[in-house]
């Protein structure tokens, strides 16, 4: 959405086209702000136990291509582009996939029954006239799972909360993540919580569509909030922290970097991509470790204060101009625009 809106001035339309479970109301109210908006009858490969479920995927993305006559075509699933039969350039964006996630999590490749995600992605991203990766460490993650890929390319996401005037701080640790999935390392977190001076409080849904669900014993859940309300609350927090062992990008970090918030952050590789210098890193899955490090930083306001305002300042590197310009520049070496 917001890429869709940074694209507007240079006069690109957007066409939505959603699979999966369907948007409220005021989701879709959003959308069709931006440009217009189909909901398919299909769902998102994660959630389906085989290739089948998802036959009917090539065929609804071609028949919106063709109702709306649009130029190009930007999948953000690489196995929404198995199949396709356009002759429409093919931009496929990897925002994460099941067999990056899995060497990250579990250090393991696919289980049993699960090959036919990675052999499905592997002919979407086979597929594409281009690929886009959020980082250069999930563009890694991707070669390393599917090959060379060189067609890939790497545009940073973007943050458009604004930069607010910091609230005179809580003593607060705060988190935000989809908790119900372990690569978020809610468990780490909540087994450190029960080691440190702060209290913790985790931002985020704690149950997933795929019946996959998180439960706390030492951290306050608050779960899903409006954007807003968790934007509030993050304000006022002392110390942000993300245990994650895997982030194709990490957007929740980005933002409360943005907000000055210091960042305690697991030392996976994106998170050295991209706040090398300005975060404070403790091994991931480790909660002791992690305990350690929020404890010190709660305890030096000066160290707070100096990690917070180089988060701020690195966060922007992430702004939705630069994400739209760079995109654009993408769209046009596909679709060559028409000399005036």
């Amino acid at each position: 959405m917001d890429l869709a809106g940074a694209l507007r001035p240079a006069g690109v339309e957007t066409v939505f086209l959603g699979f999966g479970p369907p948007p409220s109301p005021a989701q879709r109210a959003e959308a069709e702000v931006l440009g217009k908006l189909d909901w398919a009858d299909a769902p998102l490969d994660w959630l389906v136990q085989d290739e089948s479920a998802l036959a009917r995927v090539p065929g609804l993305i071609d028949d919106a291509a063709r109702r709306h006559g649009v130029d190009l075509l930007q999948v953000n699933m690489p196995t929404q582009a198995a199949g396709l039969e356009t002759d429409r350039p093919l931009l496929v964006v990897s925002h994460s996939c099941v067999t990056t996630w899995f060497r990250a999590v579990r250090n393991s490749g696919l289980p049993p029954g699960w090959e036919w995600q990675g052999e499905l992605n592997a002919r979407g991203l086979a597929r594409a006239d281009l690929i886009v990766a959020p980082s250069q460490s999930h563009g890694e993650a991707l070669r390393a799972c599917y090959g060379p890929l060189p067609r890939l390319r790497v545009v940073l996401n973007a943050v458009t909360t604004p930069e607010p005037t910091r609230l005179p701080e809580k003593p607060i640790v705060i988190a935000s993540g989809r908790w119900w999935d372990e690569g978020k390392g809610g468990r780490v977190l909540d087994a450190a919580a029960d080691l440190t001076n702060w209290p913790v409080r985790l931002l985020g849904p704690t149950h997933g569509p795929n019946g996959a669900a998180f439960a706390a014993e030492n951290a306050r859940l608050d779960g899903e909030l409006p954007h807003a309300e968790a934007i509030a609350l993050m304000r006022e927090a002392g110390i942000f922290v993300s245990p994650s062992l895997y982030e194709p990008f990490g957007l929740a970090v980005a933002e409360a970097g943005r907000m000055g918030l210091p960042l305690v952050l697991s030392d996976i590789p994106t998170f050295r991509e991209l706040w090398d210098n300005v975060a404070w890193f403790v091994p991931p899955g480790d909660p002791e470790e992690l305990a350690v490090a929020l404890d010190r930083l709660a305890s030096d306001p000066h160290q707070r204060r100096r990690l917070g305002e180089a988060a701020r300042l690195r966060s922007r590197r992430f702004t939705a101009e630069a994400q739209a310009q760079a995109m654009l520049s993408l769209y046009e070496g596909l679709v060559p625009v028409p000399a005036r």
